[in-house]
């Protein structure tokens, strides 16, 4: 095994982006585990339980073909059918007809509520058998306003909210600028879950939980949206650009039978990532007040 002093700088630089690239997030754990007995269970869990066998009582010989029959030696008995079908690996379902099932799971939904359970026990989307949590929409869903992020990053994930860690601190204070809070607006993501190592999402991804994301908008029905993130923008403008040549003008989306004007700007961890871009997503930031103010959204 190489050692860590035996890398360069560079060498190590380059081994945390290899781990972070492919989803690895910590090193340690919180609590130390103990690998070798939790190996132990693990084994002892797989061994076959021995069927207890009734022993014939004193003075009495045991009958052949009484009672139960006795399994052959070495044998482990085989579980039913159903119990093979509930501990075994489920079938991977296909895309068109996750698809499907989204669409039916979402527009099945009455309430925000209803809807949040439904994604909850919603197995479709191979992202969600790789994330921790569910990210769903948080906040004041009568605002009428409404924020929409791209996908759960590493710290959404392990806190389960929407705009956590680092960027989230700057996304606070990106609303409290233009009189907002976290609490005042609806705050969601396109994404459910968080994508391993912070991939873009597939376009099958994509395909089944655009139902979801669009049933929010229309259980909340916004009277303006506000889109952060290149992702974001793209993916309910329907175009290729990047979000410098998306970001700042005023497009109107539908979801069912809701069209909503929306804007969108930069993503807050584009802007840690160089912050000269600020001043970009300042300007967004006041044309979407000026919007708030014009349909009684927000107090002058």
């Amino acid at each position: 095994m190489i050692s860590a002093n035996d890398l360069s700088p560079a060498e190590l630089a380059a081994l945390l982006h290899f781990h972070a690239d492919a989803g690895v997030e910590w090193l340690l754990e919180d609590e130390a585990i103990d690998r070798f007995a939790e190996f132990e269970a693990m084994k002892a869990a797989r061994r076959p339980a021995t069927q207890a066998q009734p022993q014939p009582a004193a003075g009495e010989r045991a009958v052949p073909g009484e009672g139960r029959a006795s399994p052959r030696p070495n044998t482990v008995a085989r579980p039913a059918p159903a119990e093979r079908a509930a501990s075994g690996p489920q079938p991977a379902i296909p895309d068109g007809e996750a698809v499907q099932q989204a669409r039916f799971v979402a527009e099945s939904a009455r309430s925000l509520a209803e809807l949040k359970t439904a994604i909850e026990a919603f197995n479709g989307c191979n992202l969600k058998h790789s994330a921790r949590s569910t990210i769903f929409a948080s906040g004041d869903a009568e605002s009428g306003i409404m924020v929409i992020g791209s996908a759960p990053g590493a710290e959404d994930d392990r806190e389960g909210v929407p705009f956590s860690g680092k960027s989230g601190q700057l996304f606070d204070k990106m609303l409290a600028a233009i009189g907002l809070t976290r609490s005042s607006v609806l705050l969601t993501q396109v994404i459910p879950w968080r994508p391993p190592g912070n991939r873009a999402p597939s376009a099958a991804e994509m395909d089944i939980c655009r139902p979801f994301i669009e049933r929010q908008i229309a259980l909340a029905e916004p009277k303006a949206i506000l889109l952060l993130g290149n992702f974001s923008a793209r993916f309910f403008f329907g175009e290729n650009d990047t979000i410098h040549g998306l970001r700042g003008r005023w497009k109107e989306i539908a979801a069912a039978d809701c069209v909503i004007p929306a804007i969108a700007s930069l993503h807050p961890q584009d802007l840690l990532t160089a912050p000269v871009n600020k001043r970009l997503a300042w300007n967004d930031l006041l044309s979407f007040q000026a919007k708030l103010k014009s349909l009684s959204l927000l107090r002058n």
